[in-house]
């Protein structure tokens, strides 16, 4: 699995790319043909003092591809509501080859 971390107009730090990198690595253990993860950080364009933080997360899997987009305060708490709704979407689509 390819792990791609991109942030757009600003520099994440370390612990930042580590904690996704690592809930990451837990993506395997619900579709073990992955191929493919891209991560967008990005601040949200807005005039207002305190930003909003977006985490987007494409995971290519042979013949699917799954996006899913949140948007909080934190980029922690934007990337887990993004990777719970990316494990969901992946289960779903699991059961339904499955059945």
């Amino acid at each position: 699995m390819n792990v791609n971390i991109q942030t757009v107009h600003f520099d994440a730090d370390n612990k930042l790319t580590e904690y996704i990198s690592r809930k990451l690595q837990k993506l395997n253990t619900f579709n073990d043909r992955i191929i493919k993860v891209n991560v967008f950080l990005k601040l949200d364009n807005v005039a207002h003092a305190i930003k909003d933080k977006i985490a987007e997360i494409r995971v290519h899997v042979p013949r699917h591809h799954f996006f899913v987009k949140s948007t909080s305060k934190s980029f922690e708490s934007s990337f887990d509501d993004a990777f719970d709704s990316v494990v969901t979407l992946i289960k779903r689509k699991k059961e339904k080859q499955s059945a």
